[in-house]
C-alpha cells in the first residue's frame, strides 16, 4: 500500500528550494537583508544606526506597516482599497472637528471616529459584495468622496483645512495617551544613565536620553502585525480569507462566508487606516486635510514587495511588514546617506516592478502555469 502510495502520479515531490521559493516572506527578507546590508556600508556613520535614527526610521516603518496589515489581509481575500490614504486624512479631520470644534471629550471624539470609518469600510465591502463591482472601482470612487469631505467640511465650519488644538484638547483624556503616548521611559532614562544612548549634554533636558520611550505607534504596529500573522496563520477564519481570495466559487461551496470575509477585511482596512489617523494627529497636535496622500498605493506596494499575489489567496503579514520595514529604511536611509529623497519615488517604482516579476514567478510555481 505504502509502495502504491509513494508511486501515484498525483503526489509530486517538492525540493526544498522550491517550497522555499514559494514562501510569500521570501521576498521581504530577501530586501530586508540587502536594504540593511546596503545602508550599513554606505551609511553607517551618519547616524542612521544610533538610538535617533534607528526610532527615526522605526517610526516611518510603523506607518507603513499599519495600514499594510489591513491591506494584506484585504489583498489575500482577493479585494484592494484605493481609498485608505483618504481615509487617513477624513479621520484625522473627523477627530478634530468633533474634539475641537464641537469640544467633545477626546476619547468620545475618537470612538465617534471609529465607528464612522469603520461603518465606511463595511459601506465598500457592502457595495462591492451586492454589485459584483471590481473593489478598484468602488474604493477609487470613495477616495475621491472622502477626500473631498475632508476638504470641504473643516472649509465649511472653520474657513481653513488645518485644525489645531488636539494636543490641548486631548489634555487629560484616558484613551488619547494610547495613540499618542510612548511607554518604557524609566527603561530608556536608566540606559542614558548608563551612557548606553545618547543624552542631552545642555538646556532644560540635560541629562535626559535622547529617546526616552517608546511611541504607541510603533506598538501599534507590532500589535497589529502580530495579531494579523496569528489570526490569518492560526485560526479557521484565517483559511477562509485564503479561500475566499483563492477560489470565492469553491469556498462558497464549502460553507465558507465569502462575503461577510471580505467585508470585514475592508472593516479592518478601515481601522488601521483610522489607528494611524489618530496616532498622527495626536503627535502632531493638528489635523490637515492633506493627509494620507498616496498613502493606499505604498500599503500596497508594501504588501507585493511582502510577497502577496495581487489574485488573491496568497500572502503574509510578516512579509507586509517586512515590506513597511523596507520603506521605513530606505526613506530615512536615502536621507542619512545624503541622496537626493525625490530618488525614494524611483526605488518605490523599481522594486514594485521587480516585486510583481517575482510574485509572478511564484503563482507559476504554485500553479504549475508556464
Amino acid at each position: 500500500m505504502a509502495d502504491t502510495a509513494n508511486s501515484d502520479e498525483r503526489i509530486k515531490d517538492i525540493s526544498r528550494l522550491r517550497r522555499a521559493l514559494i514562501r510569500p516572506e521570501l521576498g521581504g527578507i530577501v530586501g530586508t537583508v540587502a536594504v540593511f546590508t546596503l545602508f550599513a556600508l554606505f551609511a553607517f556613520d551618519s547616524g542612521m544606526f544610533n538610538s535617533q535614527g534607528v526610532m527615526n526610521w522605526s517610526v516611518v516603518s510603523a506607518q507603513f506597516m499599519i495600514i499594510a496589515v489591513g491591506a494584506c489581509l484585504l489583498m489575500i481575500a482577493g479585494e484592494f482599497d484605493l481609498s485608505v490614504g483618504s481615509m487617513i486624512g477624513f479621520a484625522g479631520m473627523m477627530i478634530a472637528v468633533f474634539g475641537v470644534v464641537l469640544a467633545l471629550p477626546m476619547w468620545i471624539a475618537i470612538l465617534i471616529t471609529f465607528a464612522i470609518c469603520m461603518a465606511l469600510g463595511a459601506l465598500n465591502g457592502w457595495i462591492v459584495v451586492r454589485t459584483g463591482l471590481p473593489s478598484f472601482i468602488v474604493t477609487l470612487a470613495f477616495l475621491f468622496i472622502l477626500r473631498g469631505f475632508t476638504i470641504y467640511i473643516p472649509q465649511t465650519v472653520e474657513n481653513k483645512t488645518i485644525i489645531g488644538g488636539i494636543r490641548d484638547a486631548a489634555e487629560g483624556d484616558w484613551l488619547a495617551p494610547l495613540f499618542g503616548g510612548k511607554i518604557g521611559q524609566p527603561i530608556f532614562q536608566w540606559l542614558g544613565d548608563q551612557g548606553l544612548i545618547a543624552v542631552f549634554e545642555r538646556g532644560t533636558r540635560a541629562g535626559q536620553p535622547v529617546v526616552d520611550g517608546i511611541p504607541m505607534l510603533i506598538v501599534w504596529a507590532i500589535a497589529l502585525v502580530v495579531i494579523g500573522h496569528i489570526l490569518l496563520t492560526r485560526t479557521r477564519f484565517g483559511n477562509w480569507i485564503f479561500a475566499a481570495g483563492g477560489d470565492p466559487d469553491a469556498a462558497r461551496n464549502s460553507g465558507v462566508p465569502v462575503n461577510r470575509v471580505k467585508i470585514l477585511m475592508f472593516v479592518l482596512t478601515a481601522f488601521c487606516a483610522t489607528v494611524l489617523a489618530v496616532c498622527q494627529v495626536m503627535e502632531f497636535g493638528s489635523a490637515g486635510a492633506d493627509r494620507g496622500l498616496l498613502k493606499e498605493f505604498e500599503a500596497i506596494i508594501a504588501v507585493v514587495i511582502g510577497g502577496a499575489l495581487l489574485t488573491g489567496g496568497y500572502g503574509s503579514v510578516v512579509g507586509a511588514a517586512l515590506g513597511a520595514l523596507i520603506f521605513g529604511v530606505v526613506q530615512q536611509g536615502l536621507f542619512f546617506a545624503g541622496v537626493e529623497s525625490s530618488l525614494f519615488r524611483v526605488f518605490l517604482g523599481v522594486i514594485l516592478l521587480f516585486a510583481v516579476i517575482l510574485n509572478t514567478y511564484i503563482r507559476r510555481i504554485i500553479t504549475g502555469e508556464r
